[in-house]
């Protein structure tokens, strides 16, 4: 606040020098000593008030720069108020004032350049294949949203709260979803003075309950005055530029924090470039600025996914130049805006690592062709950008999305969170379908180069069961983290259970040999007339998990078989 204080001080006294004669002659007017004073301190005693009360409600940075916007104004009146040389040099004022405006509002024409150098991805082709004995975060925000909303009867006095943003983390090595307990108005923050807690749930397990954590947050986005949490980080750090919405995180003990990332213009008031967060304890308000490469080990979304939104928009549109995204747009690249925070997807690899992730596509509208997709690590703002095999045509996220839609086009489901993953060596989208009513029915996994294979089922790892089988059926290379080789195998059956799901039925099967093997109807649709005691012929592929993926099965002595 102390700050706040001087920087208006300052302020202040500018406006007043401006708008104010300093040879005490106003035009045309004749002034006592008495009645000046009275004008200067007016002028000075209303400048004070109009800056403090704006710079406080808007909360916007106290750089020099950012009182450009009025310089030329103030410089105007002061102009018209003066007489002789005073006026002169408040005209000469007001005219450089103007060309640093202009300056200011025409940056974008000119930085792209630095803009698009800042946001620089490394290249790959294709991102490491996804480990088939790990469950993806995968619960879409929207189906976990509204079963908090239905838990929320946990929260002592209910009226006064409301629930806020989603937030995906890794929390004691679970991925879960965070969501903060919000004050639903004025009244209810000075009845209330701080929030309760914090709803949980976990981000791989779609039947899992949201659980409400009891811990009291005083400085939250939700709360007035100066308990307000941006409020309370700007008062506490006037000049630094910030991007992106606070985020609410979690220590592994449980206690909440709020972050916000804070960088540096590009130039001349714009573009960002992230550069460390200010970390708040949400009970105390205790902040701490902290670099990008010294942030806690327990924080997964440093940069903000407004900040990588912002970066891969720089990225695509930029890569030669303003006039070229505007006219010509040579190897301009959209990204896409299917993504759940901010345009991007957040997910996390093997490693346990979050990563924000975004495909981009051709500016020429009617076309859902992929042209590549990037990872930003949510920690560090490191991006690379991925091409994907130049010899295959991938589908975008939107193109993913309106397959489900026909898929389910009678049940009127749509799909949410559409995510690329290496799936057995191929390039996969894993999306999340839900009813009209946003609960969860099931995950569609589609081939981002041949979208006529795919497969669905109520969790992504039995989708994943089916989408390696109809990837053996549609002659498509599965490999995946196992490097999967055929073999075969010959024994008499002494376990069988059947499972359906979706349109098919997985058989999964016991040989006297202890070896387990899965194999669906939609592959070998005989496999539903399989029993204990019966003798197979079974060529499968050895991935080294418990159950076996099976290519095909012969059942000795069925008819219409071998």
């Amino acid at each position: 606040m102390s700050q706040l204080f001087i920087i208006s001080i300052i302020a202040t006294g500018i406006i007043t020098i401006l708008l104010v004669p300093v040879t005490k002659k106003f035009p045309k007017v004749e002034l006592t000593s008495k009645q000046y004073r009275i004008i200067a301190v007016s002028v000075l005693i209303f400048s004070f008030i109009s800056t403090f009360f704006v710079v406080y409600v808007s909360k916007i940075d106290l750089q020099w720069t950012t009182f450009l916007y009025i310089l030329p104004v103030i410089a105007l009146g002061g102009a018209i108020f003066s007489t002789g040389i005073e006026r002169k040099i408040k005209s000469a004022v007001v005219l450089l004032s103007i060309i640093a405006v202009a300056y200011i509002l025409g940056a974008p024409l000119f930085n792209a350049n630095d803009k698009y150098k800042s946001a620089e991805m490394a290249e790959d082709v294709e991102i490491k294949a996804f480990d088939e004995t790990q469950t993806p975060a995968s619960v879409p925000p929207k189906y976990v949203k509204n079963k908090m909303k239905k838990a929320f009867g946990q929260v002592p006095n209910t009226s006064f709260y409301e629930l806020g943003n989603l937030q995906i983390q890794k929390v004691n090595g679970e991925y879960v979803y965070i969501a903060p307990v919000e004050f639903s108005g004025l009244f209810k923050w000075f009845n209330g003075k701080t929030t309760p807690g914090y709803f949980t749930m976990s981000a791989t397990d779609a039947n899992e309950n949201p659980k409400f954590v009891k811990q009291e947050m005083t400085y939250v986005p939700s709360a007035f005055l100066n308990k307000n949490l941006e409020r309370h980080i700007r008062l506490q750090y006037p000049t630094l530029i910030f991007y992106g919405a606070p985020q609410l995180e979690v220590d592994d003990d449980g206690k909440p924090y709020y972050i916000r990332s804070y960088g540096e213009f590009i130039s001349a008031r714009n573009g960002f470039d992230v550069k460390g967060i200010i970390l708040v304890d949400a009970a105390t308000g205790k902040s701490e600025k902290i670099t990008l490469a010294d942030v806690p080990a327990f924080i997964d979304g440093a940069v903000s996914p407004e900040t990588v939104s912002l970066q891969n928009s720089y990225f695509g549109n930029y890569v030669h130049g303003f006039w070229n995204s505007v006219f010509g747009k040579k190897d301009v690249k959209l990204p896409s805006d299917e993504g759940t925070e901010a345009n991007v997807s957040p997910i996390f690899t093997e490693q346990g690592e979050m990563y924000y992730f975004t495909d981009f596509t051709s500016p020429k509208e009617g076309v859902d062709s992929m042209l590549g997709y990037s990872l930003t690590n949510a920690r560090t703002g490191e991006a690379t950008y991925y091409t994907g095999n130049l010899e295959e045509s991938y589908m975008d996220s939107q193109g993913a999305l309106e397959i489900i839609e026909k898929k389910f086009i009678e049940k009127k489901w749509e799909g949410e969170m559409p995510v690329l993953y290496n799936f057995y060596g191929e390039a996969s989208w894993l999306t999340a379908v839900l009813d009209s009513n946003g609960f969860l029915q099931n995950y569609f996994i589609v081939s981002a180069a041949n979208p006529e294979i795919s497969a669905y089922a109520s969790t992504p790892n039995e989708a994943l069961k089916l989408y390696k089988t109809a990837l053996s059926r549609g002659g498509s290379m599965v490999e995946g983290a196992s490097d999967a080789e055929e073999a075969r195998a010959t024994g008499e059956v002494i376990r069988v259970y059947k499972e359906r799901v979706g349109d098919f039925t997985m058989v999964s099967f016991l040989l006297a040999s202890g070896k387990s093997f899965i194999v669906s109807t939609e592959t070998v649709p005989l496999a539903v007339y399989m029993e204990a005691g019966d003798t197979v012929n079974v060529i499968y592929l050895a991935t080294g998990e418990q159950f076996l993926p099976v290519k095909d099965v012969v059942i000795t002595g069925l008819p219409g078989q071998k």
